[in-house]
């Protein structure tokens, strides 16, 4: 007797890389964290926060998205500046679709009309978010679809609020679909590319970043040095902190280490929450003059050296 059953048809699997790209402070990293439903991204009020590439995986239906969060595109006046926009334009270009993502309280002004002036000679499928907006009345909405899709050519517009997660399951759906068929890129359960000790790094630079905002400048930047898992189960991570001068180590440490022992509570707890083991924390203030015209620096960011 002729076997007529039949395996069930499978589903193809799809994967591919999302490029978020947009002006500072637009919303990227927190809708990476929201998209990915994990923290992979660092988030501050901070301008330029995101440096370089960090890649956050989310599984959506059959899809493996891979979202890179690129630092804010801007006019760059430092040769840090500049290896940072280099790097944001650079994984727009790798990514299999790129998406704009538009704060609807500033609208087309500034970095954001440039972005939009730049994206006409991409070629690769373009989607426009515009984000806050509960912030924004709704025919204003409209008016910024209108006008940035009279620009460039996107194949789709979403309104989203990134903080609140309103129109994301929508954008998810659209993504997962889009992207082309082929094998997941990374394990089911990886959330981001990101070495544990960079990523540890990147969030003691946003504990510093929330804590001392409006007192250190821009330019200061965190490593992990020393890294030990210990026998009892914990970790002991030491970190440096540099900055430029002697002044801006004092705002650091603050009085009497005030600062930096909030910083490494903070710091501390949100590591150990993220590896699932108690950490030991460690903090040391640096100062390297001219750390931004470092090489070496360049490396631990995952930016390229520019002239």
């Amino acid at each position: 007797m002729e076997d007529t059953e039949r395996a069930a048809p499978t589903v193809p699997t799809r994967s591919g890389f999302v490029a978020l790209i947009g002006a500072t402070n637009a919303g990227k990293s927190t809708l990476v964290n929201r998209l990915v439903g994990a923290k992979v991204s660092i988030v501050s009020h901070k301008v330029q926060t995101t440096r370089a590439i960090i890649r956050g995986i989310a599984i959506h239906d059959n899809a493996q998205i891979v979202f890179m969060d690129t630092p804010g595109i801007f006019k760059p006046r430092r040769r840090l500046d500049r290896a940072m926009v280099t790097t944001a334009w650079g994984g727009a270009k790798d990514a299999d679709i790129i998406v704009l993502l538009i704060d609807a309280e500033r609208g087309i002004k500034g970095d954001a009309e440039k972005i939009l002036e730049a994206l006409k000679d991409v070629k690769q499928p373009k989607i426009l978010l515009l984000n806050k907006i509960d912030q924004v009345r709704h025919e204003a909405l409209l008016e910024l679809t209108q006008a940035a899709n009279e620009m460039v050519n996107f194949e789709a517009t979403f309104m989203i609020s990134a903080l609140k997660g309103a129109g994301c399951d929508d954008l998810m759906n659209y993504l997962s679909s889009a992207l082309p068929e082929g094998p997941w890129y990374y394990p089911e359960d990886q959330i981001s590319d990101l070495p544990m000790r960079q990523l540890a790094a990147e969030i003691t630079r946003e504990k510093l970043f929330l804590r001392l905002h409006q007192e250190l400048p821009y330019a200061s930047h965190v490593e992990t040095e020393k890294w030990e898992e210990r026998k009892d189960g914990s970790v002991r991570i030491e970190q440096v902190i540099y900055v430029e001068r002697d002044s801006q180590k004092k705002i650091a440490l603050g009085k009497g280490g005030e600062a930096i022992k909030a910083i490494s509570t903070a710091a501390r707890k949100e590591i150990a929450e993220i590896l699932e083991q108690p950490v030991h924390l460690f903090l040391f203030v640096k100062v390297r003059e001219n750390w931004g015209d470092d090489p070496e620096r360049f490396r631990e960011m995952g930016l390229d050296f520019t002239k």
